[in-house]
């Protein structure tokens, strides 16, 4: 088990921050962290880091607690938080070795050549970083966090503000890192969780929603999803008596709808001969990850 945390709260005061969590992640695995804005997840991940201590509960990182063992589990923690831990009048190369120093590491200068070319910083390298591009930034963040060779991966947002081409640039390196090393990693991007990750914890007002694989998480709610076409228009008032989840206009002849009762396709047709008009199309659709997010996080 490379992430253990068992029943972490966090005060503020009379404020929690985090409110009884628990939560794993096997080694070898990349999860993605999701959570709107004031979740808990950035308060999780500086505790899991040593940055600042739980109220209660317990963590460990490679079976080593968090608190015992404080010094030895960040040896094995990379950390990239959501503020880049940079000095922009450093250049990239020397800021590298700055880290390295910091970590003790022997050969830095190969070291540094490694991680500015996993990091694919070798024409930036020369530069400083205050001149980099968000995307450049974010490397460079990502080659302080790997160059000690930590085992587990913390990323906190490591893809926002990030324009499309940079953002699959860092989902792709974020994906080969995660060949041998562990990876939590928090984002509101749900493309990117489900282009990359084993599995994904959900997070909302201090407490854990969901936890599973990605398609599991997808049929957390037993609802049904459908998009369903008339050949007259209709109003939400003709859908009132339906065991509707949710309603959706997408034209004035097309709706989308969520419902969990197995003979939902026979209230619709009902529907239509009711009204004199017919269904043109009806198609049940798979449900999206964002969906789900924001079905558990309202």
């Amino acid at each position: 088990m490379s992430i253990w945390v068992k029943n972490v709260t966090k005060l503020y005061g009379k404020q929690k921050a985090l409110d009884n969590v628990s939560f794993s992640v096997q080694k070898g695995e990349i999860v993605g962290f999701l959570g709107p804005n004031g979740a808990g997840k950035s308060t999780m991940m500086k505790i899991i880091t040593g940055y600042i201590p739980p109220t209660s509960g317990e963590v460990k990182v490679n079976g080593l607690s968090i608190v015992e063992h404080a010094l030895e589990v960040k040896r094995q923690i990379g950390y990239l938080p959501e503020q880049n831990p940079l000095y922009y009048d450093m250049y990239v190369k020397e800021f590298l070795e700055f880290v390295g120093k910091l970590y003790g590491i022997k050969n830095i200068s190969q070291k540094v050549k490694e991680m500015i070319d996993v990091c694919g910083l070798q024409i930036e390298q020369h530069k400083k970083i205050g001149t980099l591009s968000k995307g450049y930034k974010q490397r460079v963040g990502l080659a302080q966090a790997l160059i000690h060779n930590p085992s587990v991966l913390i990323l906190d947002e490591p893809t926002s503000g990030l324009d499309p081409n940079q953002l699959e640039e860092i989902r792709n390196l974020i994906k080969e890192l995660g060949k041998d090393k562990t990876v939590l990693f928090s984002t509101h991007i749900m493309q990117e969780v489900e282009a990359i990750c084993n599995k994904v914890i959900i997070i909302n007002r201090g407490k854990i929603v969901a936890e599973d694989n990605i398609e599991n998480i997808k049929q957390i709610t037993d609802a049904t999803q459908i998009i369903v076409e008339f050949s007259m228009t209709l109003t939400k008032e003709h859908f009132a008596t339906l065991p509707l989840q949710s309603l959706e206009k997408l034209s004035d002849t097309k709706w989308k709808i969520q419902s969990n009762h197995p003979e939902i396709s026979k209230y619709l047709m009902q529907l239509a001969l009711d009204n004199n008009c017919s269904i043109i199309s009806l198609t049940k659709s798979e449900r999206k990850l964002e969906e789900v997010f924001k079905s558990l996080t309202q």
